[in-house]
Formats: C-alpha cells, structure tokens, sequence
C-alpha cells in the first residue's frame, strides 16, 4: 500500500499491510535541540525533513487561521483580545479572511503528492469553543456561555460560514483527507462546559459544517486534550467521525473508547511518558495498544509532542518497536479480517 491508501483502510476498517508511522504533531522545539546535541544532522529541523529523516509516512498539515497577521493578539495566554460584541465588529474587518495565494499554491504542490498516494492531507481549522475563547479570553468565555449568550453564537455563526468558504476553495484543488477543529475543551477531570452548553452552543454550527465535510468525503476528527471520555459521546451525536491525541495521563482508555463508540476513528494514545524510560515500558505500552490498533479505525502516535525529557536514542528505540508493532497489526488485520459493527463504516 502506498501511504494515502494505507491511512483510508486503516480509517475505514478495512485490512491493512501496516499501521501508518506517524507524529501527528510537531515535536517539541526544546526535543530537537537537544537531538541536535546527541547527533540529528542540523539540517534537520524542519517538520517535514524529520519525517524524511526518520522514516515516517508523509502527513501534511495546514493550520488555517481564522484571523490575518495585523490582528492584536492577546498580551498572553488566555487573556482575549475583545470585551463585547462591539470590540468584535471593530475586530471584523481582521477576521476569517481568504485562503492568500501562497497558501494555495502550496496546496497545488501537496495534491501532486496526493494524487500519488504520497502523502495525506489535513487541514485544521479552531472550532466553536476555541475560537469564542481565544476572542473573549478564557475566563470572559466560560461566563459567556452565561452574559453574552448572543455573542457566542454570531462568532460561531460567522466562523462557521467562513469555514464552508475555506473547504470550497480547498476542495477546488483537492480534496483533503481528513481534517481537525481544533478544540481543547477538556481537561485533566473532563469537559470545561456541560452537555446543555454543547448543545446550545457548539452542536448547532457542527451540524452546519460537519455534512459538508462528508459530502466531500472528509473526515472530521475533533483535537482536543484532557479527559475526553464523556464528551465522545457528544462528538458523536453532533456527526464528528473521531477524536485525537487521547491523552493517557488525562486517564484515556482506548479500548474503553472503543467499546463504546465502534465506528469512530482515533488517533494519538501512545504515552509519551513511557518514551524515556526503556525499550521494556515502551513495548508494554504497544502491548496494550496493539488489539485496539489491528482492528482498524486508531492510528497510534505519541498522545501530544515528544518531550525533551525523551533522548535521541530513546526516540530510536521507539521508532524501532513502532515498526515492529505496525507490521504485527497489519498482519492481524489481513489473518483475522476487520469484524463487527465497525467494519459497516
């Protein structure tokens, strides 16, 4: 298989050769610095050049902001950049702007790519809960849900219609293989707003963009870390297709989540605090991936960035066992078949 096609059988619960090796998210600066001390060539620094270097299958992922460069940032995390709802129409004139050229053209480079089967390609856009709180700061937006319950929806509203723009004009070139709302709305003891909240606040501008994105044949995966277990079941009914990293020291359980939601894809999961110590933790927690990973729908990954506490030749080890995992799954998938509810997908 090549690597677009191995990643649509592993998504759609169809036997495989092997799991796709891949780091869904960029490492650690500090982590590269420090391999860059133990021997990683210095050529190597870019995202891309570490997955040739390392032997990775090639996922290519564009952040597309809903704000230009000449929009204020907040003075630091968390603290917002607008009060009220006329801050925001002053903001307008910076927000949810077009795809800009070169981001097209590099968009043209990757459906070469694409159409190949060299490479997947994702997008990631901030969602309904990311977004309204990056505006309004994190505080101001957890009492919103409260005193500013019309705000929050004309940003979702808006952000929503210029999502739809954004996959028009990606689709024209290509059609991306999956992509990510960027989230975050869980934490270490689960969701930061109720179910209700969801419902009234988020679901509806879901049930906007999500159809279109299968339209299309898009897969819609949700990016948020903490404990995500309890509001899965939400992701669920509002039509996301999966969820990632899947933090295990937030107390994630895959094969929980599996239990409870066959058909949906996952993708991260693999501690990244086993990473630094030894070649044993770590192929215990391949272990413990290992039957949820042959039945298709999980591409495992370190569960968030690989920390600079891991060491080059840790990193190595990891890689190898990787492999080696990757190709046992696949061998379980073709011997045993994809079976069960999730195999209708």
């Amino acid at each position: 298989m090549n690597t677009r096609e191995r990643f649509h059988a592993v998504m759609n619960f169809k036997p495989f050769d092997r799991l796709p090796m891949i780091e869904w998210a960029m490492w650690w600066d500090k982590t590269i610095a420090r391999w860059h001390s133990e021997g990683l060539p210095a050529s190597c620094s870019d995202r891309y050049d570490l997955y040739d270097y390392f032997g990775l299958d090639m996922y290519r992922q564009d952040w597309i902001q809903a704000w230009t460069p000449d929009c204020p940032k907040p003075a630091f995390h968390g603290a917002g950049i607008i009060e009220n709802e006329s801050d925001y129409e002053r903001l307008l004139p910076m927000l949810y702007p077009p795809l800009e050229p070169w981001r097209i053209r590099c968009w043209e480079d990757w459906a070469a790519e694409q159409s190949r089967g060299d490479a997947v390609l994702w997008f990631t856009v901030e969602g309904f809960f990311w977004l309204p709180r990056t505006l309004l700061g994190i505080e101001r937006h957890l009492y919103a849900f409260y005193d500013q319950p019309d705000l929050i929806h004309r940003i979702n509203g808006d952000l929503a219609e210029w999502m739809l723009k954004i996959m028009d004009a990606l689709c024209a070139i290509c059609v991306p293989d999956f992509m990510t709302f960027a989230e975050d709305m869980s934490y270490n003891n689960g969701p930061m707003l109720s179910r209700e909240m969801f419902d009234e606040f988020l679901k509806p501008y879901y049930d906007l963009v999500v159809p279109i994105l299968h339209k299309q044949g898009i897969l819609a995966i949700v990016d948020s870390d903490g404990d995500v277990t309890a509001p899965a079941h939400w992701f669920e009914a509002a039509g996301l297709d999966g969820i990632l990293p899947l933090e295990r020291q937030a107390g994630v359980d895959i094969a929980r989540l599996r239990r409870e939601h066959p058909t949906m894809r996952f993708i991260g999961h693999f501690d990244k605090m086993t990473m630094d110590k030894g070649e044993a933790a770590m192929r215990a927690e391949f272990e413990r991936l290992l039957p949820i990973a042959a039945g298709g729908g999980f591409l495992p990954s370190v569960d968030h960035q690989t920390p600079p506490g891991v060491s080059l030749e840790n990193y190595r080890v990891y890689l190898r066992l990787y492999r080696e995992y990757a190709e046992e799954a696949g061998r379980r998938s073709r011997a045993e078949g994809i079976v069960g509810a999730a195999s209708q997908v």
